[in-house]
């Protein structure tokens, strides 16, 4: 591979920059993606055709000159993989009809498997091939707890109070549910090693809005069985959105790298999290602002978090209307900075 600064930077090996990709980088962001995106019916139309979905992939390896690919996906393939199908509504987001609510509901869901979510794997097939060691490829998947939210709440939520209190008042069911997403999740990050991904990242969007006991509970213990699940030779990236009271934990994951997000203090994060990458975390509000102060902001992000076990991205995903020169400058920065 020509471009392998991520994943040395994911297993803590010296480079010659940090490296640098966006979380939510093949999207809205790109005019191509807009273009393409107004061709097809709806969202779910570019995710479960392997050769839009490879084209969107792409886009911002070509456009913006990122480190990293990331498939065109979402983590709603696995409920609906389980049984549980749901629509991408235009200016709503994700909206199941039917929810998960009893244990009957639970028992009728299926443990998905590789056939399951084929179309995913078609694409990272067609994205390698396209990408020919040009850069890593990155699958993904939800982490267990921020999966099963959606299919509690059935939309999203400021709060996803129904699914809080799923958890505080059916346990049981909620570790059965759980258990099911995990295995499910474990079979298709499995087959999207097989089908060529070079690192991988759980994205746990909602762990913030647990209370602390539980998301030990309801949390932690799943990522960690998915993470121990995948052997040692795919990098491993667990991104926990707003979990700073759970970074003793997230320290002791079986995975390579920690994502922080914006309102986490990278001196306090690496404090605790002394023997992994961390990845992040500049706000991605901050990248409204001009070139200029994106720049600066860039640079002493860089800075704080020094030459070693970094890989630059934003707090969480990029905001659809964000300006693309703003975007521009945030990977430009990166790639040109150099430490003395």
């Amino acid at each position: 591979m020509n471009n392998q600064l991520i994943l040395k930077a994911a297993r803590g090996e010296k480079v010659d920059r940090t490296p640098v990709w966006i979380m939510r980088q093949a999207g809205r962001i790109l005019p191509e993606y807009r273009g393409l995106r107004k061709k097809v019916k709806d969202f779910k139309e570019l995710v479960k055709t392997p050769e839009l979905a490879c084209e969107v992939t792409l886009q911002p390896v070509e456009i913006l000159g990122v480190d990293a690919a990331i498939i065109f996906s979402d983590i709603l393939v696995i409920p609906e993989a389980m049984g549980l199908p749901y629509e991408m509504k235009e200016q709503f987001g994700p909206f199941f009809e039917k929810t998960i609510a009893t244990q009957s509901d639970i028992d009728n869901l299926r443990i998905a498997s590789e056939e399951d979510l084929s179309y995913v794997t078609d694409a990272i097939k067609l994205v390698k091939s396209a990408l020919n060691g040009k850069v890593p490829l990155i699958g993904f998947a939800g982490a267990p707890w921020t999966v099963l939210s959606y299919m509690i709440e059935g939309q999203g939520s400021k709060t996803f109070s129904t699914a809080r209190k799923f958890l505080y008042t059916k346990p049981e069911l909620s570790h059965q549910l759980l258990e099911k997403i995990t295995e499910s999740t474990i079979n298709y990050l499995k087959a999207q090693i097989e089908a060529g991904a070079d690192m991988l990242q759980l994205f746990d969007s909602w762990a913030g809005i647990l209370s602390p006991d539980q998301y030990r509970e309801f949390g932690i213990p799943y990522i960690e069985k998915i993470c121990s699940s995948l052997g040692e030779d795919t990098p491993m990236i667990v991104f926990a959105k707003g979990a700073n009271f759970a970074l003793k934990e997230l320290s002791a994951l079986n995975c390579d790298v920690i994502g922080i997000d914006w309102n986490m203090e990278i001196a306090n994060v690496r404090a605790q999290v002394p023997n992994k990458t961390l990845q992040g975390n500049l706000d991605p509000a901050l990248l409204y602002s001009d070139t200029a102060k994106v720049a600066a902001a860039t640079t002493s992000m860089l800075n704080t978090f020094g030459p070693d076990r970094h890989i630059a991205n934003l707090g969480h995903g990029v905001y659809p209307d964000t300006p693309l020169d703003s975007v521009k400058a945030f990977i430009n920065t990166v790639k040109e900075h150099r430490f003395e």
